[in-house]
């Protein structure tokens, strides 16, 4: 029986719609979804959007049996716009070349500008489980596969120009679209990167519009203006701001490329586009997704692909991405310091249109404790379906499952651990062994990938100031102070250490040496003089063990520092 709406997730309805989408346009064909991505500097998370509403789309169409296609387009034929921050200045010689004409970063080993700031995405992607077929555009362009495409589109470029022409008037009359003004900057740096928001329409010049930009044959650039064309023997003349004219045969010639507003929608016909989500630019008047669902029906005789506009993707601390500032985390950077699957369910279980951060502070592992109940709520079959959906989309694929971590122990515990021990791997070894002594943890092994995470995390990404140093030397002066209740609470905690030497264990019996000086039961409810006396007890411990009123969990800070060394530090 089909599943209801209320019962399905955001994925299964757009796969839904993209089904019968494409039965009606091409009964019998590969459902084809889309995404494009530019390499004009870092791709971001925000970017990573552009791929993962496709990908989670196209995989439940494949999960369904039927076939499907998700193709990727490197935008690495756009022009290189500006030379980012921290980059040698003279590398604004390149501007106006193709990015994959322009060189690396000084120390790259990439042979290209486009290629250095691919690849890191193109290594993300395989461990995501993204499966694409990647499309280079300067291989469309240079091997001429669109150069049939090229000569319509100069043909028909007055009527090109007239549907442009509306839209200019629209823009300007309205301005930007309604909810999405200068305030929202974030929200338009969240699709940076996608090779359409800078680009202009061609624009008329003194010999007319032209939806073409050659490159120069001398100097690489863009910086070229058409003067003449004639349609049928497709003699092109052109000059360049550098001084060099160029009369070429556009029908032998493949050194340009169709404007992006042109561009865009003669791809969604060659490719036979069904699917492709936006950015929220591409949906204000003028916009290139807005105008090109006209030059598309109009002019190429196709059909706009469906697909929602997808908002921005934040990290906290962070009030916006953008990938013309820089130093923004790209996907590579937060699958150091968390899994796969993690990251695949931040965008698996929000719908597109709602915007979202990434945690690569202290946040993080609120997210995996997050991530961690929805693990036991789908073992136990007490899960929403929506909820199960997320979960399944981020465990695996329609390809198989992601690697997953053996015994998944709670990330802010491993990194307590990596933080306290500094990483040495016989000691994490003994404390992780001692967490549950009836099923002690026998090699780290079982608990990656998960602790290279979070000891990544713990390196990279822990402030200095929370960072646990435990006491070389017990605190003598704060021992000699100690009034008799307080004494008597740590002799009570000394002696029952033994006994509870497990997580849970002394997760109890920190909690009930209060209790059991106030003559309470174990099972006693807290009271607000229970909480007091608790939190002082705490506080005592804290300040014994490492000289701070609070840190780690106090269970695993005892488990970190072992027995011997918490009967001296606590004068026992």
């Amino acid at each position: 029986m089909a599943q209801t709406s209320a019962e399905t997730d955001w994925v299964s309805r757009l796969a839904d719609e993209v089904i019968a989408e494409a039965e009606r346009r091409a009964p019998g064909k590969p459902v084809v979804c889309a995404s494009g991505l530019s390499p004009s500097g870092p791709i971001h998370l925000g970017n990573l959007r552009e791929v993962m509403v496709p990908h989670l789309v196209a995989d439940e169409i494949k999960r369904r049996g039927i076939p499907c296609e998700h193709v990727l387009s490197w935008d690495d034929y756009d022009r290189f716009r500006k030379v980012p921050a921290g980059v040698d200045p003279s590398w604004s010689e390149h501007i106006g070349k193709p990015l994959t004409s322009v060189p690396a970063p000084p120390g790259s080993p990439h042979a290209s500008w486009a290629e250095h700031f691919k690849a890191p995405m193109v290594e993300a992607l395989d461990a995501l489980g993204v499966e694409v077929r990647a499309i280079s555009q300067t291989e469309q362009y240079t091997s001429g596969a669109y150069r049939e495409q090229i000569l319509f589109a100069m043909r028909e470029r007055r009527r090109i120009d007239g549907v442009l022409e509306r839209y200019r008037t629209k823009q300007a009359e309205q301005g930007p679209e309604p909810g999405v003004g200068e305030d929202d900057e974030a929200e338009r740096a969240a699709v940076e990167g996608s090779g359409a928001a800078s680009e202009d329409d061609g624009g008329a010049g003194g010999a007319g519009y032209y939806p073409y930009k050659p490159y120069c044959g001398a100097c690489g650039r863009d910086t070229t203006t058409i003067t003449s064309y004639d349609d049928e023997t497709t003699e092109l003349r052109y000059v360049c701001e550098c001084g060099h004219e160029e009369t070429v045969k556009l029908s032998e010639f493949d050194r340009g490329k169709l404007v992006w507003k042109v561009d865009w929608p003669m791809r969604w016909v060659y490719e036979g586009v069904v699917f492709e989500p936006a950015g929220v630019d591409h949906h204000s008047p003028g916009s290139s997704w807005v105008v090109g669902g006209r030059l598309v029906s109009e002019i190429f005789g196709g059909t706009r692909p469906i697909g929602p506009m997808y908002a921005f993707v934040g990290i906290t601390g962070m009030s916006k991405m953008s990938s013309s500032r820089g130093g923004v985390p790209i996907p590579a950077e937060a699958l150091e310091i968390m899994e796969a699957p993690v990251l695949r369910w931040l965008y698996a279980r929000r719908r597109p249109n709602q915007s979202f951060k990434v945690a690569f502070d202290a946040e993080l592992q609120r997210t995996y404790d997050e991530w961690d109940a929805l693990a036991r709520k789908v073992a136990d079959g007490a899960v929403q379906p929506a909820d199960a959906a997320a979960h399944s989309r981020a465990v695996g694929t329609a390809s198989g499952p992601l690697p997953a971590t053996p015994r998944p122990l709670p990330y802010r515990m491993l990194a307590s651990v990596v933080d306290i021990t500094t990483g040495d791997e016989e000691q994490t070894l003994r404390i992780l062994s001692d967490l549950d002594p009836e099923h002690p943890i026998r090699s780290l092994d079982e608990t990656r990938p998960r602790l290279d995470r979070a000891a990544c995390w713990v390196a990279t990404r822990m402030p200095e100031e929370q960072r646990t140093r435990v006491r070389d030397e017990p605190d003598a002066e704060l021992l000699a102070s100690l009034d008799d209740e307080a004494r008597a609470s740590l002799r009570l905690l000394l002696d029952e250490l033994d006994g509870h030497w497990s997580l849970d264990g002394l997760t109890s019996l920190v909690y009930g040496v209060p209790k059991m000086r106030a003559g309470l039961p174990l099972d006693a409810k807290p009271t607000p003089e229970l909480r007091t006396a608790q939190r002082a007890f705490f506080a005592l411990l804290y300040g014994l063990l490492v000289g701070r009123d609070t840190g780690p969990r106090l269970p695993t800070l005892l488990l970190a520092v072992g027995a011997d060394r918490v009967r001296e530090l606590l004068g026992g």
